[in-house]
């Protein structure tokens, strides 16, 4: 009869198209581990061929779970914050887990409190701070549920909290190291806002590496990301003839410390060496092209969501790899120092 509903795709349909048994499904689907990437892609293919949806209100019923992470993201377009977060989605679609993000906004007091308390009324398992900054005031919230934090968190503390630092201060410290290898006397330093944990970490490497050299710091020039902060920055730089190598924290402020010191007439590589961080992807591009040091924010997206979904899941954390989330990429806007 035309007037038939035609019942909505099952678990067992979507076994059958996928070969596996309806077990293997509900693994998937649960994000349980065990399962081959092979097959788990194999699963969730199915279930996208066939328009296949979880009852979610039902599982949560039945499990006491939403298997649903919830984000707190600082509203940004920045190449680092916004790769981050499309990493952790990415992932966390992966392992069968649903997304739910909130925005802030960088000054706005008791933000990141309310935007947790936005994602518990949505129903979340766990929830990430994905670029917690110093907003000068704990959030005074218990979320209860677990908190991964990329990054220094002053607030909620517990055996809930899991606070996941990506290599920041390594990164430094390799941009610096790289510049002073090539025999610089000093190398100076434009830093990023310092609110944020990821430019304090990045200022620690550069100054560890300095003392590990002996050489001397100069004064810390502050960005606040973008070009136009570097531009200002670069000018400033370009009229002080012992600089010789600067370390930027971002490959945008590098390109306004590139800009300033071309319009300057201080040749880079010639009387300059330049390094920025993140390696966006017009850093190859520029003129000279720019060394950095790149990011793998895919590897920190997974070490620190896998060891979220191990305490949601009431496993022991999962052991961080050990494999390097950062790499110098080296371009032509560095060469040895030439007195």
């Amino acid at each position: 009869m035309s007037g038939t509903r035609r019942r909505p795709p099952g678990s067992t349909d979507v076994a059958r198209l996928a070969g596996v048994s309806q077990k293997t499904v509900s693994r998937v689907m649960n994000g349980e581990p065990y399962v081959s990437d092979e097959i788990r892609e194999r699963v969730l293919a199915a279930a996208r061929e066939l328009g296949y949806r979880r009852n979610t209100a039902a599982r949560a019923l039945n499990l006491g779970r939403f298997h649903r992470i919830g984000v707190v993201s600082l509203g940004s377009a920045l190449y680092g914050p916004a790769t981050q977060l499309i990493e952790l989605e990415r992932r966390a679609r992966a392992i069968g887990y649903a997304f739910s993000v909130v925005h802030t906004l960088e000054g706005d007091e008791g933000g990141v409190a309310r935007a947790m308390e936005s994602l518990l009324e949505q129903g979340v398992d766990g929830i990430v701070l994905s670029d917690p900054i110093d907003g000068g005031q704990e959030p005074r919230i218990d979320p209860g549920v677990p908190v991964l934090s990329l990054g220094p968190l002053p607030g909620p503390s517990g055996p809930d909290v899991i606070v996941h630092r990506p290599s920041n201060e390594d990164a430094g410290r390799e941009a610096t190291e790289h510049l002073l290898g090539l025999g610089h006397p000093t190398v100076w330093h434009v830093a990023g806002p310092e609110r944020w944990w990821a430019s304090r970490d990045r200022v620690r490497g550069w100054r560890a590496a300095l003392a590990a050299a002996g050489a001397p710091e100069p004064p810390l020039l502050a960005g606040d990301w973008t070009p136009a902060s570097g531009y200002a920055a670069g000018r400033a730089l370009a009229a002080n003839p012992d600089v010789t190598a600067v370390f930027v924290a971002n490959d945008d402020m590098a390109i306004g410390v590139l800009h300033a010191l071309a319009e300057a007439g201080r040749a880079v590589p010639g009387e300059m060496s330049v390094v920025g961080m993140d390696d966006i992807p017009a850093a190859a591009y520029l003129a000279p092209p720019l060394t950095t040091v790149r990011q793998d924010f895919a590897a920190s997206a997974a070490q620190g969501l896998a060891r979220l979904v191990d305490r949601i899941e009431g496993r022991q954390d999962a052991p961080a790899p050990d494999v390097p989330t950062t790499r110098l990429v080296t371009r032509r806007s560095t060469r040895p120092y030439r007195p």
